[in-house]
């Protein structure tokens, strides 16, 4: 007898096959037949007019603190995400000294936006190694989850403070590689690191990673290749515009010391800048003449974003914006009252300097959302274009008085300048190249300000009654096969017998996501935006139901994935 029977069901099952009609039948948390299933069930659920697709697989996100307060990963869980990928940009809880504790909290609530308070009263702290870390996890997600290991968490803890501003020796290379295959032999999915610029700790130092030298990378790659089912996640200050020379170099030695595909995050697609694709796909394409492997990750939607100068947001990696925000809250309403200050921070935002940043210097097309003065009452929605031209100022002028009115507790909502139909129809071509899959959210970080979860329901909703820049077969191809192979993940990624039961049951005339709302339900009280699903009937992880109609159930039968268990060694050729 069945667990569970579907029938009905416009079944598209993520290999790109044109949909079917079909039954799908469930025993032990498995897919036991897909056709006509004539067998009895438990639980049978009519999905005639409903899709079945595999459940969706996001492998980007940081949720390796909220897992320990929220085991069901709200709210990528209601938007049909069944498998998450975290331990990403070289930031992970583990391994942890107990006196390293403060430090990380502290940098993972600068570089990733978590929310401190939240770290701190949400999470105990109360492991070491990266064995104990996922045992904590075990049996307690509501969704399969596997973390890659991150160099930051590796430097500091074999190197300890001087892990920020040294190189390692010799000696503390090789700890740190015996180091990363005990957590690789404890079921770390890889490794992860960053370069960038933008990663800063909770001192406002360059994170460890970014103090590695190349020998010290290398040798951890090399680690990784060594144990089965493993991969590699980078980041350099080009991923978020153009990459140099050096980088492309950097990233093609990565994957060829490893024999591991690398992906790296974000693919950033703007029709005003057309030159970046080609140039950012270049490690690609020299990756596989070596005979390696990388993948960009892009989103196939506009992310909405929350912006103060109150707290510390992409404003703040604007050329010279950053000394100005990160003064007390009075002395930094003194100097965005300066004529001269305002200038020269507008002049700096819209420099070339600013990089793939320069965007959001588009001031008078910014949305002003909740205000707080009474001289800002009525101005919520509007555009600071609208509300300048009212006032006879200049559009940078009106918002700074906005906002200091309010004492820097405005939100701002910048629009995407990037919204155009060239844009669109770039996204698409790059959608189809071999070297790019869709992912990026950052589920998990940047919790008040960005709100990347929802993106698999919104871009399905797209390509049903949106822009329908691609099929639905090919869509769902994309949010679930592609990344289950990128990352070898056994048994996942489609609906085909014996596969895991990750489903997701949807109405394709309402799939989609509600706009993002800002909620103060974080340990602590601290806010995060968050985003309701649409059109969501059913969720599956291992044949269990997780979501009905847009809500999560109590139940947590998610796995822990662990390489070489949970995953195959992917081919770099």
């Amino acid at each position: 007898m069945l667990d569970h029977l579907i029938k009905g069901a416009t079944v598209v099952d993520g290999t790109g096959s044109p949909a079917q009609r079909a039954d799908i039948g469930i025993v032990d948390g498995k897919i036991a037949e897909v056709g006509r299933v004539s067998d009895t069930a438990h639980n049978v659920l009519d999905a005639d007019g409903l899709v079945v697709t595999p459940g969706f697989v996001d492998p980007h996100t940081h949720y390796d603190a909220q897992l320990l307060w929220d085991p069901c990963a709200s709210p990528s869980n209601v938007h049909g995400v069944t498998t998450i990928i975290a331990g990403n940009c070289g930031f992970t809880l583990a391994p942890l000294k107990p006196e390293d504790a403060d430090y990380i909290r502290r940098m993972m609530a600068k570089v990733e936006g978590m929310p401190l308070a939240a770290l701190e009263e949400g999470v105990d702290w109360n492991w070491e190694t990266f064995a104990e870390y996922l045992g904590r996890l075990t049996g307690h997600v509501a969704v399969n989850t596997g973390f890659l290991v991150g160099h930051c968490a590796l430097r500091r803890y074999v190197m300890g403070p001087a892990a920020t501003g040294h190189e390692a020796s010799a000696e503390q290379i090789a700890a740190m590689v015996d180091l990363l295959h005990r957590c690789l032999d404890a079921g770390g999915l890889g490794f992860s690191t960053t370069f960038s610029q933008t990663h800063s700790d909770g001192d406002g130092q360059p994170v460890a990673s970014r103090f590695a030298s190349r020998d010290e990378l290398l040798a951890l790659c090399r680690a990784v290749g060594e144990h089965e089912g493993t991969t590699l996640e980078g980041i350099v200050n080009g991923c978020l515009d153009m990459f140099s020379d050096e980088e492309i170099e950097l990233l093609v030695a990565m994957t060829t010391a490893a024999g591991r595909p690398l992906n790296w995050n974000v693919l950033t697609i703007d029709s005003r800048k057309p030159e970046r694709v080609a140039r950012q796909l270049e490690p690609s394409k020299r990756a596989e003449q070596a005979g390696g492997r990388i993948v960009a990750l892009t989103m196939p939607v506009l992310v909405p974003m929350n912006m103060s100068f109150l707290n510390y947001c992409a404003l703040n990696m604007l050329p010279g914006w950053g000394p100005v925000l990160g003064l007390p809250v009075p002395e930094r309403i003194e100097k965005l009252r300066d004529p001269a200050v305002r200038m020269h921070l507008l002049e700096r935002a819209e420099s070339d300097d600013a990089g793939v940043f320069r965007r959001l210097a588009d001031f008078a097309n910014y949305v002003i959302g909740d205000t707080y003065a009474p001289e800002n009452q009525g101005f919520r929605y509007r555009t600071v274009r609208d509300i300048a031209a009212e006032q006879g100022k200049a559009p940078f002028d009106a918002l700074c008085d906005i906002v200091i009115a309010d004492e820097l507790r405005t939100v701002l909502w910048p629009i995407p300048p990037d919204n155009d139909d060239e844009s669109w129809a770039m996204r698409q071509a790059a959608w189809n190249d071999e070297h790019v899959m869709l992912g990026g959210s950052d589920a998990g970080a940047h919790l008040d300000r960005m709100m990347g979860a929802s993106y698999t329901t919104r871009f399905l909703g797209d390509c049903l009654r949106g822009r329908r820049l691609v099929s639905l077969e090919r869509a769902v191809q994309m949010l679930t096969d592609e990344p289950a192979r990128l990352f070898g993940l056994r048994g996942r990624g489609r609906i085909a017998s014996g596969f895991q039961a990750d489903l997701v049951v949807f109405d394709p005339d309402q799939i989609g996501a509600e706009n993002a709302t800002l909620v103060h339900d974080l340990p602590g009280g601290s806010a995060r935006l968050i985003s309701e699903a649409r059109g969501v009937v059913r969720v599956f992880v291992n044949g269990v139901v997780t979501v009905v109609d847009n809500r999560a159930t109590d139940e947590l039968p998610g796995t822990v994935l662990r390489s070489g268990v949970d995953t195959y060694s992917v081919a770099t050729r």
